[in-house]
């Protein structure tokens, strides 16, 4: 019987002509074709996504998966790799619903290491209600439900997953090469894979002149070293475009240590046999 290797649907696309989500998917897909190419079979891979502009790649990638509540991905995510590990996971969110209702289930994900890949489309803007600030947004940000500026400093997400003890956190632009790279690379890694993508929203959150000061890391930089990931992490502080920032691209950081998985003999166990608790005889 012929593999099936079909990850395209024929959902109508609705995001904007010209929105960059358009590039990640196409890295994705990129990623996911050349590992079906590798030997994976398309039941190996399961996805997740929530509500928000990015939550429609579920809707746009052949694969089995669940669409879930607004922020609560990651343990969506948890509860399909508890029932069956042997998937490769991976979980797409927004900037708006990760950093707000959805920021504890990412710092718990981080520090327990769940084996999983997960996303953030990080165009600061809450796109698909129109507009609104996010966790994320630059001071001054406006819009008609903040006519008077957004006021408090963004959250650096990198700084704060490496302070979770995430074991891999990485970040790039929205571009088809980047993505499928950082992809590749993630799946090298055993653990909970952090990976942001900087995306400016055309219509609410416009590229601010990202593409002039990213810079790829330097290659001469260790990435088990945590103070100099939390020093590259530091050149762009979220809050706008200034004269001297850096936004560094690439993996900043990586550790190897046990899994959530490692730690539980039931899950070891459908490791080993590669199956699902639906396959055990009881």
């Amino acid at each position: 019987m012929k593999k099936d290797t079909n990850i395209n649907t024929s959902t109508t696309m609705t995001w904007c002509p010209g929105c960059f989500n358009y590039q990640i998917l196409a890295g994705f897909k990129n990623y996911l074709t050349k590992e079906l190419a590798r030997g994976k079979k398309k039941e190996d891979f399961a996805i997740c996504s929530g509500i928000g502009c990015q939550g429609k790649i579920f809707d746009y990638v052949n694969l089995n998966g669940l669409n879930t509540l607004h922020g609560r991905e990651l343990p969506t995510s948890l509860g399909m790799k508890m029932g069956n590990p042997n998937l490769d996971i991976y979980a797409f969110g927004g900037d708006g619903a990760t950093y707000s209702e959805g920021i504890s289930h990412l710092i718990h994900a981080a520090r327990e290491n769940v084996d999983i890949t997960f996303t953030v489309h990080n165009n600061q803007v809450f796109a698909l209600t129109v507009g609104q600030p996010t966790a994320v947004s630059e001071i001054g940000f406006t819009d008609k439900t903040t006519p008077e500026g957004a006021y408090a400093k963004p959250l650096n997400p990198l700084k704060l997953l490496l302070n979770a003890n995430c074991s891999f956190v990485a970040r790039v632009f929205a571009d088809v090469k980047q993505v499928e790279w950082v992809f590749d690379e993630a799946k090298k890694h055993k653990g909970f894979k952090f990976i942001e993508i900087i995306q400016p929203c055309i219509i609410f959150h416009p590229d601010k002149g990202y593409k002039e000061i990213l810079h790829e890391i330097p290659k001469s930089h260790d990435v088990h070293d945590f103070n100099s990931a939390m020093k590259l992490a530091s050149t762009w502080d979220y809050n706008g475009i200034k004269k001297g920032d850096k936004i560094y691209t690439g993996v900043f950081y990586k550790e190897n240590r046990p899994t959530l998985e490692d730690k539980h003999w039931q899950l070891q166990s459908l490791i080993k046999k590669r199956r699902s608790w639906k396959d055990l005889k009881r």
